[in-house]
Formats: structure tokens, C-alpha cells, sequence
């Protein structure tokens, strides 16, 4: 490298670090991060010298190692200083780290996904979401990408058409794609570096957190119209303890708690409890729905919950989601 290249890689590399720093400092004050000091950055000098950028570089290796996904995935979902120019920055960054972690795997495939959505219209057809389209979106992070697509990604396309047919939450996370998809991303190791890999990752993961939000809110929309037959059935109570509730939540309470989760789902997706909790809870609601037409008014709190610790459990994944996941934490 010449000198005058050295100089500005440099001054690009002061560039990003400028960039990035209010953004790092900013998600350190909102979780209590404790970071280090890095004056020059904290003074934001035009035209520091070689060491200073030197420093910066170590800065940011040493914060990333105490920034979780899940913060990072959290903070840029709800900051104002989320926008294209920061998860460019962002991305850079992370990939081109000397040796990159599993956690930068997964911070990088929550940021291309991020970065994806941003760029694309919110109306954007599902059939649209090809590797073309999403390759193209890209080009400014990863460049030109070479579509040819290798065995060991080619069950993404099975899996991302299988979670588009699903009718519900139940029906999505029993089928353990989240966990199927991430499953694949570890195996890959240094391969998920791959521009085509990435491409393929980003497809996946911004299709289900689309369908999963989807299937979230037609869970939540029958939740709440449940609620309201309930009510005007004469129901006031209902036994939800297979949904990790009390064995008489009133209604009202349980019609907070949904809207509760419509705030918390916003920022993220998950195939941990609190979803979990949301898919049983249709399922109480349902079965309380059949058990309480014909039935005295008095008599259908107890009949709502009745029979529910027989009914057969079904397993969701815990594994966290492939983003972002909904999605990466989770």
C-alpha cells in the first residue's frame, strides 16, 4: 500500500468509525453498557492522526464484544439513528472484522435483513422477493453477486414456501423452521460469508419475519374477536393456566395483555415464550368458544378452561430465530 492509499483507507476507516460511534454510544446508554473511553471519536477531530484511528479500531472490536445481538437487534429496530447510511456502516464494519465470531454472524444477518427492509417498499409482493431482487437491493453492501445457488442452501426454498402456507403461529413454529434455518447458517461456518449465501440468508430470514408477523397478527385479531363473542356470551373469566395464566384472568386483563404484545412484537420476533404463551392463549380461547355456546352464563368460567391439561402439547422451538426474528436471539 502506498502512502497516499494508506492515507485514505484511513480517512475512510475515520469515516465509518465517526459514524458509528454516536450509534454505539447511544446503545451503550440505553442498556447500561459500560464503554470505553475513546476521545478522539468522543470529540469527532476531522484529520486524526494514524494512531487515532488505530485506537478507534481497537474501540470498536472491544465494544462489539460487549454488545449482545439481541440489543443490537432491539436498539436499531426502535432508535431514530436507524437508517440506511448507519446499517451500511454497520455491515462494513462486520464484515470486513479480521475474525468474525458467531455472534457477528449473527449481528450481519440481522443487519442485511434490516438493511433489506429499509430499502424495499412495505407493499412489496412476496412473489416479487427473489434472489434477483434481493441480490440487486444488496449491491451496494455486498457488490455484483454471482447467482448460482449451491446444494447445502437450496433447502431455503422449500423451507421459505412451506412457512408461506402456514395458517397460524402453532403451525409455523411446530415446524421448526426457524430453528431449521438457523440450523443451516451454523453449519455453513465461513461459508455464510459467501456473497450468494448471504443473498439466499437475507430471502429467508425477511420472509419469515414477513410471515411470521403475518400469522401474528391474524393470532392476535382472533384472540381479540374471541374475546368479544366470549363477552357477549356472558363470559367473564376463562381458565388460562395452559397459557402460563392464572385459572381466572378476566377478560378486560386479557385483552390488555394482547395489546401489551402488539408493542412488544414490533421491535422484534421470537419463537420464545412469550409467543408461545400468545399460541396457547388462542387455543384456550377456542376451546372456551366451543365449551360455552348452550352453556349457562354462570357456569362457563370453569367450562372454558375445563379439559385443557389433557389436550395433547405440541413442541416450539426455543432455538432462536434467523434474524429476526423476527429476526438471532431469540
Amino acid at each position: 500500500m502506498t502512502p497516499s492509499s494508506e492515507l485514505t483507507g484511513l480517512a475512510g476507516e475515520w469515516k465509518e468509525a465517526r459514524t458509528l460511534y454516536p450509534l454505539y454510544a447511544a446503545l451503550g446508554r440505553e442498556f447500561v453498557i459500560e464503554l470505553p473511553a475513546c476521545p478522539d471519536l468522543e470529540t469527532g477531530i476531522d484529520a486524526p492522526p494514524k494512531e487515532s484511528v488505530e485506537l478507534a479500531r481497537q474501540w470498536l472490536l472491544e465494544v462489539d464484544e460487549r454488545i449482545q445481538v439481541h440489543q443490537l437487534r432491539q436498539f436499531l429496530q426502535t432508535t431514530p439513528l436507524s437508517n440506511d447510511e448507519a446499517l451500511r456502516s454497520l455491515l462494513i464494519h462486520h464484515l470486513h472484522k479480521p475474525k468474525r465470531s458467531d455472534s457477528d454472524r449473527d449481528k450481519v444477518d440481522f443487519l442485511l435483513v434490516q438493511y433489506f427492509s429499509n430499502c424495499v417498499p412495505s407493499r412489496l409482493d412476496d412473489a416479487d422477493v427473489d434472489l434477483e431482487y434481493v441480490a440487486q437491493t444488496l449491491e451496494p453492501i455486498l457488490g455484483s453477486v454471482d447467482l448460482s445457488v449451491p446444494e447445502w442452501l437450496k433447502p431455503l426454498d422449500g423451507m421459505t414456501q412451506q412457512a408461506c402456507e402456514c395458517k397460524d403461529l402453532k403451525s409455523l413454529l411446530t415446524g421448526q423452521l426457524l430453528a431449521n434455518g438457523r440450523e443451516i447458517k451454523i453449519q455453513a461456518a465461513e461459508n455464510y460469508y459467501l456473497p450468494v449465501a448471504m443473498v439466499a440468508f437475507t430471502r429467508f430470514s425477511f420472509m419469515m419475519r414477513r410471515v411470521f408477523f403475518r400469522l401474528l397478527h391474524q393470532d392476535m385479531d382472533t384472540i381479540l374477536a374471541g374475546l368479544r363473542t366470549l363477552e357477549q356470551r356472558g363470559v367473564t373469566t376463562i381458565d388460562c393456566r395452559r397459557a402460563q395464566f392464572s385459572a381466572e384472568e378476566s377478560i378486560p386483563r386479557l385483552r390488555m395483555i394482547c395489546q401489551s404484545w402488539k408493542v412488544m412484537f414490533f421491535a422484534e420476533y421470537s419463537s420464545g415464550q412469550p409467543v408461545n404463551m400468545l399460541v396457547d392463549l388462542r387455543l384456550v380461547i377456542e376451546r372456551a368458544l366451543t365449551r360455552s355456546g348452550g352453556t349457562p352464563a354462570r357456569a362457563q368460567s370453569a367450562a372454558a378452561g375445563a379439559g385443557a391439561a389433557d389436550a395433547p402439547e405440541f413442541e416450539v422451538s426455543t432455538a432462536p430465530p434467523s434474524w429476526p426474528s423476527s429476526d438471532s436471539d431469540k
